[in-house]
């Protein structure tokens, strides 16, 4: 009986703050595309990098989801029509802001989450961000366009984090690649 009252008020509670469904959201698809990229490199339940999930989930949940809900929010104010048209003009204007700034922020606040100085932190953007973001110019202007054109207000935020599971295991990837390693991969 008090399981079923506490589900309906945590109901209650995501419906009224949509910003709690996103980061409830993010703050399990992130780490998981870290787990399923650590797979991919031979790790396994015994021997993953669990601070390094840890991470992607405070990331995940503590800064993306909401920055992503913020700019959906005033995309939406400035143009709260939802058609094609609309959904195009939405996904280049995205793809041209918020993208790029939140790529920057990535490989800074996961650099500066693993104990690397400002210097390197810096570095990394500088040698994965043209590389990721060109990747980026080919999934996400349609994966937006579909967001803001097809997908009502309420649940852009989730779509967008369930779409972003496979963008986060190519970024787990993109991270934990070594400098030099960029160069040989795309």
């Amino acid at each position: 009986m008090a399981s079923t009252v506490l589900w309906q008020q945590f109901k209650t509670f995501v419906t009224r703050y949509p910003i709690v469904r996103g980061m409830i959201s993010y703050s399990l698809i992130w780490p998981t595309g870290s787990l399923i990229q650590q797979t991919f490199e031979g790790k396994n339940w015994s021997n993953y990098d669990w601070w390094r999930v840890f991470r992607f989930s405070m990331y995940g949940g503590l800064f993306v989801a909401p920055t992503l809900y913020g700019w959906v929010k005033i995309s939406s104010a400035m143009w709260p029509q939802t058609s094609l048209r609309t959904g195009v003009v939405k996904a280049a204007v995205e793809t041209i802001s918020y993208t790029p700034a939140a790529m920057t922020c990535f490989y800074f606040i996961m650099s500066l989450l693993e104990s690397k100085t400002i210097r390197e932190a810096t570095a990394e953007v500088g040698k994965k961000f043209i590389p990721t973001y060109k990747v980026a110019l080919c999934v996400w202007p349609m994966v937006a366009t579909i967001n803001f054109s097809l997908i009502p207000e309420r649940n852009r935020v989730p779509f967008i984090s369930v779409c972003s599971l496979c963008w986060t295991c190519f970024l787990a990837y993109m991270k934990h690649l070594e400098h030099h390693e960029v160069d040989h991969v795309l």
